[in-house]
């Protein structure tokens, strides 16, 4: 396999800017959780929606959270006033 045709093996991390895009106005203790998680921009956005109580779309689906997005949903629902922060 030539060399440009090699998948990235860059990890990309999510930016400060993008997880509060995402997420809403949140405390920089989650901020900093989620940039140091190996998480993509899919899977935050997943977790908010979860967070956000919008889960009934989901749950529809019959998923569940697991892996990377579960990890988001505790940091993002830790002291269970997520919702609020968004305002």
């Amino acid at each position: 396999m030539k060399p440009e045709e090699r998948p990235s093996t860059t990890v990309t991390h999510l930016a400060r800017s993008e997880i509060l895009e995402i997420a809403g106005n949140i405390e920089d203790a989650k901020v900093a959780a989620i940039e140091r998680s190996s998480a993509t921009i899919e899977q935050l956005e997943e977790a908010v929606t979860w967070a956000s109580g919008l889960s009934g779309v989901m749950s529809k689906e019959r998923h569940s959270l697991s892996g990377a997005v579960a990890q988001l949903y505790v940091i993002l629902t830790a002291d269970d006033d997520y919702g609020d922060e968004r305002d």
